[in-house]
């Protein structure tokens, strides 16, 4: 299994920069791969355009930004779940956690 994080943002997106600071870290701290994919960067964004249509068709339900992750992003992909919006790091953390481990918050 390979897991990873992809961030769908804007270079527009205020909070999209704020979390830039962190995300990526608390990723790799987790043991995600993540990938960036900036709206504007055409090339990368048909790549995993795919994902992100699989998960928000009409991409109405977003959020600046989105993380979906997801087994695989490179072939046969399976969407795991998903973090929407700017968190403080910590939040961010247990968000992703909450995804990769959902049964361990059911206590």
């Amino acid at each position: 299994m390979s897991l990873a994080v992809i961030k769908f943002s804007s270079e527009d997106c205020g909070i999209c920069h704020k979390m830039a600071f962190y995300d990526q870290k608390v990723a790799e701290e987790l043991g995600l791969q993540f990938i960036d994919v900036k709206m504007q960067d055409t090339a990368t964004y048909r790549k995993y355009r795919k994902i992100l249509l699989t998960q928000y068709p009409d991409k109405s339900e977003m959020g600046w930004p989105t993380y979906i992750i997801c087994d695989s992003p490179e072939g046969e992909f399976q969407i795991i779940g998903e973090v929407k919006g700017g968190h403080p790091k910590g939040e961010f953390r247990s968000r992703l956690q909450a995804v990769l481990n959902p049964t361990a918050n059911e206590n």
